[in-house]
Order: structure tokens, then sequence, then C-alpha cells
């Protein structure tokens, strides 16, 4: 599947509804289709399912967490090649060193980024 026009589509993976709705409308309002999971299993099913062009991942999510997703993902021919976001309030350097490891293009705290700034971030990271 791949996105026509100006449809840049991304995934939001993130337990918390109130953190996907937010981020949803910020990013639909910028001119993004955007895909929604709530937990790992969901977005690694909804990531090999629509191909995003970024992925925005949490750490802390029932089911499977971020990072077991994310090491799923690189097992993929096309996820292992998809720019991860990992969008998180987790500061823990072992799960973040562990998150590069995995490839993860950036780690943003969510308490210290606006969500302009995340949007524009990705912007950054589509446009490379």
């Amino acid at each position: 599947m791949t996105n026509s026009g100006n449809q840049k589509k991304i995934l939001i993976v993130d337990d918390e509804e109130d953190m996907r709705e937010i981020l949803s409308d910020k990013f639909l309002t910028c001119g993004f289709s955007v895909v929604l999971a709530k937990d790992g299993e969901e977005g690694l099913r909804m990531a090999l399912e629509s191909h995003p062009l970024v992925i925005l991942l949490d750490i802390a999510m029932p089911k499977m967490d971020g990072l077991q997703m994310l090491e799923k993902l690189r097992h993929d021919e096309w996820g292992n090649n998809v720019p991860v976001v990992l969008l998180t309030n987790i500061s823990d350097m072992q799960k973040i060193d562990e998150a590069q490891k995995l490839g993860i293009q950036e780690y943003m705290l969510k308490a210290e980024w606006k969500m302009a700034q995340i949007v524009d971030r990705v912007k950054e990271i589509i446009n490379k």
C-alpha cells in the first residue's frame, strides 16, 4: 500500500486514549493520514498492514510493550526500515539504549515536546 498524493500516513501506538486523540487531531489538521493502535500487538499488525511513513511509539503499553513491538517489527523486511519515533514518558536509559540498538529514529519525552514540535519533527524525518 502506498501513500497517494499528500496523504502522508503515520501510525500512532499509545495506550493513552487522550494522547492518541490529541496527536491524531494535530496530525490530521496538518494534512496527514493517521492510523491508531492502543497496544503493541495492535500496533504491529497495523504497521505491517498499512505501511505508514513513520511510527510514533510509546514504551509502556498492555499486551505487548513498545520495545517488544519494535523488535518484532525489525524482523519484517519492510518493518526493518520504517522510521520509528519513541514518544514516551519513560526516561529509563536502559530501555532507551535498547530501543536505539533496535534502530529508532528519535527519542522524545512527551512532557518536553509540544504537539506542533512533534509534527515538525515527523515532517523532517519524512523529508529526509
